[in-house]
């Protein structure tokens, strides 16, 4: 039994997507969702549900009865108030079901940086989520991807209404970035997969070594249309993302997160690509994502 936690979110519903495509006997696939109305009849149909949220321990415990692997997601929450709390408060429960319920593997979405990122607000945090988790003696693959492509959706107004795409990280340095469907992809290739164990962390970086300068470039050159870059500090990011409803400590945890990815490089150019599991370029990713996102926006 495969347990997927967040499988209505961007990742969370991909790897469900791709799980549900093996083999019909690869393994049966049960979800943890607050809202089964989310899922799709396809998916509704195909797997087991249990309603609530995976940091509650019974709701986790209902679910992992029987399970021997979980792909793992601890969900970004703008409105926390305390973001290190915030993974705490999932990991933990994780953890006392790992040692009741017998799960073998866990599956989880970390972050590049580890030994090198410090005081990076979420990167930090995750970082510690897999401490936690390995520290359980469970068989653990901690998938480490740098900026997500994705997140440039939430832009897509103001790049397709004013040809503007705002920044917070450095423009001129390289910034590794990965695309969600090869995350998905790696996440139920080892969820289907049995035989593999003890802990390892699984880069996954894209194969450009663009900077968001030329990120921008790749941008117009696809879209056919100005994109400019505006870069902003740190402290402008935070304040920008309060006003969007973010809480204090989510922007500031946002916006350490920043300062330190161009103080210390943790998604830079010092981090090789791995495009065997990763292969999925930025001007694909346009080609293939982002433009037809604006055109259905």
């Amino acid at each position: 039994m495969i347990v997927v936690t967040a499988p209505t979110g961007q990742i969370g519903r991909e790897v469900l997507s791709r799980l549900l495509d093996a083999d019909r006997d690869a393994a049966p696939v049960r979800v943890i969702v607050r809202d089964p109305a989310r899922l799709s009849p396809r998916e509704r149909e195909r797997v087991e549900v249990v309603t609530g949220s995976h940091a509650d321990p019974a709701v986790l415990k209902e679910a992992c009865e029987g399970a021997d692997r979980i792909f793992w997601l601890v969900p970004p929450t703008p409105v926390t108030e305390d973001v290190e709390r915030h993974f705490r408060s999932f990991t933990e429960p994780l953890c006392e079901v790992i040692a009741a319920e017998g799960v073998e593997r866990v599956v989880a979405v970390s972050t590049l940086g580890r030994g090198v990122a410090r005081d990076a607000g979420p990167v930090s945090a995750s970082l510690a989520m897999d401490e936690a988790i390995a520290a359980t003696g469970v068989h653990y693959r901690a998938l480490c991807p740098p900026a997500l492509m994705e997140n440039l959706l939430r832009q897509s107004v103001p790049i397709r209404d004013e040809g503007v795409w705002t920044v917070a990280l450095a423009p001129d340095r390289v910034l590794r970035t990965c695309a969600v469907r090869d995350i998905a992809a790696e996440a139920a290739r080892l969820l289907l997969d049995a035989s593999w164990t003890g802990y390892r962390d699984v880069a996954l970086a894209g194969p450009d070594g663009l900077t968001p300068e030329d990120m921008a470039r790749v941008l117009a050159e696809v879209l056919d249309r100005p994109v400019r870059l505006r870069h902003i500090t740190p402290a402008e990011q935070k304040a920008m993302m309060r006003r969007q409803g973010a809480t204090e400590a989510w922007a500031q945890s946002m916006a350490d997160m920043t300062d330190a990815q161009n103080t210390q490089g943790f998604y830079g150019a010092s981090q090789p690509s791995t495009p065997e599991t990763t292969p999925t370029g930025f001007g694909r990713w346009c080609e293939e994502v982002f433009r037809p996102a604006l055109r259905r926006g």
